[in-house]
């Protein structure tokens, strides 16, 4: 994986704090997960604009703008939920830069309008580097032709390389992003058979899980191969 840090415009510079409660208020967030923002969220910081006016790009039907959030966290640890809760309350493409302890990490999903109802947003899984020096070099921003461009540009940098190499560099981000969540889906049906087959005892059903995990393993490697997909959804 390519660096995921850029170095944003200084006109794209917003730096304002945005309450915890304005995030409650606009993501209908409940007691529980309050208690996360309250244990492991210390500030929220909206650190960039993305716009016509801050980029020079010209905005696209899906990215008007591109919003940059800074969380400083308590401990190195973040709910993704939390990160749901934020994509939630604000209607525009998100970017998260975490930081802890002297590190950071860039964090994000692919978000787009719905398909059926273009006023609602689809948010995909989360895609994240590994931590960081916080002093570590920041690279210029992806050249693209609109912000749309852009936002596309900024989500790949947070993918493996697997998942943009080879025949997939055709792929367009809605199809790679539906591929990036099946193999997240199969690596953990991988794992939840692994745990299974550490509990069974019995040689005969250990032979089946065997065969099952080996079937499993064997689809995960040909989706991180390059097969296409066969079908995708529109929700």
């Amino acid at each position: 994986m390519t660096s995921a840090f850029f170095d944003y415009p200084k006109a794209a510079g917003f730096g304002r704090v945005v309450p915890k409660s304005r995030i409650y208020e606009h993501a209908g967030v409940g007691t529980a997960l309050r208690d996360l923002f309250v244990t492991q969220v210390d500030q929220i910081v909206w650190k960039y604009k993305l716009a016509p006016e801050t980029t020079n790009l010209a905005a696209t039907k899906a990215v008007s703008e591109i919003q940059v959030f800074g969380i400083s966290l308590r401990t190195g640890k973040l709910d993704e939920e939390v990160l749901r809760a934020i994509d939630r309350a604000i209607p525009f493409p998100l970017i998260f830069e975490l930081s802890w302890s002297g590190k950071r990490k860039a964090v994000a999903a692919f978000k787009r309008p719905s398909d059926a109802d273009a006023t609602k947003w689809v948010v995909s899984g989360y895609f994240v580097t590994d931590w960081a020096p916080d002093d570590a070099a920041r690279r210029p921003l992806p050249v693209a032709l609109n912000l749309g461009g852009l936002y596309d540009a900024l989500i790949m940098a947070l993918m493996p390389n697997f998942a943009i190499d080879g025949e997939r560099a055709a792929e367009d981000l809605q199809t790679r992003v539906a591929r990036m969540e099946i193999i997240g889906a199969k690596t953990r049906e991988v794992d939840r058979i692994k745990a299974r087959l550490e509990r069974e005892k019995q040689f005969n059903k250990r032979v089946a899980i065997n065969a099952e995990l080996r079937a499993a393993r064997q689809e995960l490697e040909r989706l991180a191969g390059g097969a296409p997909l066969t079908a995708a959804t529109n929700e």
